[in-house]
């Protein structure tokens, strides 16, 4: 279930076979600076389920044993770069299946806070709930107009967990970082700008890129192990407050998703969603 596909000639880093059954995770690595611009590609929002998460960790992974230089994360699609979990997978769930969604999740933010290459989210359009911890997750962000980011988990009736909570803390002041969660604001890209959600405003999708190019550049005279180690000085207390209460994050996420009220929440909105189809 796991793919991605690249080009082969990788002077900068290992070349690495690609095994293709989906395409839901897109890589490409550029051949002169050795970054990797890697695509969510499950349309038509890039709704995380476990395969999503499951390839985009496993590419991850593979960009640190092959040792390339930055990772620059975005979207095929023309105006979301991630709308989060996928709901189907959280409205009246198998109970395995909702473990499973949540366990890839954590694993894969553990993967990607702590990579030990500079990463970028480029993001050709909006990023929500679960797409914005994606974001923050990233050493930097940047945004092209008429988009919106945040986490609306408490709308929803979700308390964040401690480890998104550290993600935004990361990124934004305690006060900014209050008055987001306990409101479940979303942002527009000048908003985000202004608070420092995200680091930079592209015009579109190529200039965000080309953006988060530069940014990674910037870090061509770092020794890559003091990168590595500072980053992971800077971001290890989080991790590892999560490795160590995994199945207590878990069972936190399970029984938020089963409560009542949430499901009827998630059913409404579904219907608004199937009505807007139609």
């Amino acid at each position: 279930m796991i793919s991605f596909l690249m080009r082969r000639t990788i002077p900068r880093c290992r070349a690495y076979s690609s095994q293709t059954t989906s395409e839901l995770t897109k890589v490409e690595v550029n051949e002169k600076t050795g970054v990797a611009v890697v695509t969510l590609n499950r349309p038509p929002v890039n709704g995380l389920n476990v395969a999503a998460l499951r390839s985009l960790e496993k590419v991850i992974g593979d960009l640190e044993t092959n040792k390339c230089k930055g990772l620059i994360l975005s979207s095929s699609s023309k105006n979301i770069f991630c709308a989060g979990l996928d709901l189907t997978e959280i409205y009246k769930p198998d109970q395995e299946k909702l473990k499973s969604l949540w366990t890839a999740f954590q694993d894969l933010w553990i993967k990607l806070y702590g990579a030990s290459f500079p990463t970028t989210a480029a993001l050709n359009g909006h990023a929500i709930a679960g797409g914005c911890v994606l974001a923050l997750s990233c050493d930097y962000r940047v945004m092209v107009p008429n988009s919106s980011i945040g986490l609306n988990e408490t709308e929803l009736g979700i308390s964040p967990t401690a480890w998104i909570i550290a993600s935004m803390q990361n990124v934004l002041s305690k006060r900014s970082v209050e008055l987001a969660l306990l409101q479940g604001r979303i942002y527009k890209t000048n908003q985000a700008l202004e608070i420092g959600l995200i680091d930079e405003i592209a015009n579109d999708k190529d200039e965000t890129i080309k953006k988060c190019e530069e940014f990674i550049a910037k870090y061509s005279r770092v020794q890559s192990l003091a990168f590595s180690l500072t980053k992971r000085e800077l971001r290890g207390k989080a991790i590892s407050e999560l490795t160590s209460n995994r199945q207590g994050d878990l069972q936190f996420f399970v029984d938020s998703i089963n409560n009542p009220s949430v499901q009827k929440f998630l059913e409404k909105y579904l219907q608004s969603l199937k009505s807007k189809k139609n």
